[in-house]
């Protein structure tokens, strides 16, 4: 099964430095990093901010770990972090993702 993270972060560098380690430690496989305007409801005020998304494709499996990870680096309180669950998707490419985030050992 495979997953894509949904993340944000407040700079182009947090996102490239979260997405770097996320793929150099096996949690991902590809990290795309686009810039988006967030509004949302923070301690009572409604904020308007420019944001960076990192779409990271991975394993289910590891979402949790990357989870885990994205909290030790990030500078927000309360980093956005979701998943989604692929249904499908191009058998080669997904194969690749697997390929990607099977650690050395495997």
């Amino acid at each position: 099964m495979f997953s894509i993270v949904y993340i944000t972060a407040g700079s182009m560098d947090e996102a490239k430095s979260i997405g770097r380690v996320l793929v150099e430690e096996r949690l991902a496989a590809c990290v795309n990093i686009f810039p988006i305007t967030s509004i949302y409801r923070w301690k009572d005020n409604i904020e308007d901010a420019g944001e960076f998304v990192m779409l990271v494709k991975t394993v289910a499996g590891k979402v949790k770990d990357i989870e885990k990870r994205v909290k030790q680096l990030h500078s927000y309180e309360v980093p956005c972090i979701i998943s989604f669950k692929l249904d499908s998707g191009s058998e080669d490419y997904l194969k690749w993702i697997g390929e990607s985030v099977r650690s050395e050992k495997e």
